[in-house]
């Protein structure tokens, strides 16, 4: 940026999430099972539930929203969410987790994914994760951009995994390292 020239306004305000928050990211997600294949849900969770799954990620991983900044329109309005679970029960996949990201609908190439993915990989390697693992249903190709911007690579599809709107859908996997990776023991 030139000598002189302000920086451009953030385009979201990026804070964690509190089960107060359900509503709003629930509204954010039923677009996605409703009217897409990038969720394989059938019926969009309630807010009630919503806050039930904000609550459980909160309780061990993490859980962001991206709020519209103060000064402009409906500002501390929830526009998106990503958050991280459990990548699988096992004890020795414990430093390893799922990550996922949703916007509202036209809010794509913002900067809002890649601010909340940033904040919210920054908050897993802090709490002592090694690998993020993510998934998307195909094509999808502003998810597959969004990944491969932020350090994650292809590990592999499942082929024909989901049925959903008449059709069989692939999922690809992706994973990147967090942190140290796995270059040194967990502590």
């Amino acid at each position: 940026m030139p000598s002189g020239v302000p920086a451009p306004d953030p385009p979201v305000v990026v804070r964690d999430a509190t089960p107060a928050d359900g509503a709003a990211c629930a509204a954010v997600y039923a677009p996605y099972v409703h009217d897409t294949a990038v969720s394989f849900e059938d019926l969009p969770p309630t807010p009630d539930e919503m806050a039930g799954r904000i609550a459980a990620a909160l309780a061990s991983h993490a859980w962001l929203v991206a709020v519209l900044p103060p000064g402009t329109p409906d500002a501390g309005r929830v526009v998106g969410y990503a958050y991280a679970v459990p990548f699988a029960a096992r004890p020795a996949y414990r430093w390893a987790c799922e990550t996922s990201v949703y916007l509202e609908p036209g809010r794509r190439r913002t900067g809002a994914g890649r601010a909340l993915y940033s904040a919210l990989l920054e908050r897993l390697a802090s709490l002592g994760y090694r690998q993020a693992v993510a998934g998307y249903a195909e094509p999808n190709p502003a998810s597959a951009a969004l990944h491969a911007a932020l350090g994650f690579e292809p590990v592999g599809t499942f082929r024909d995994i989901g049925f959903k709107h008449g059709a069989w859908r692939d999922v690809t996997r992706v994973q990147r390292a967090l942190g140290a990776g796995g270059t040194t023991p967990p502590e």
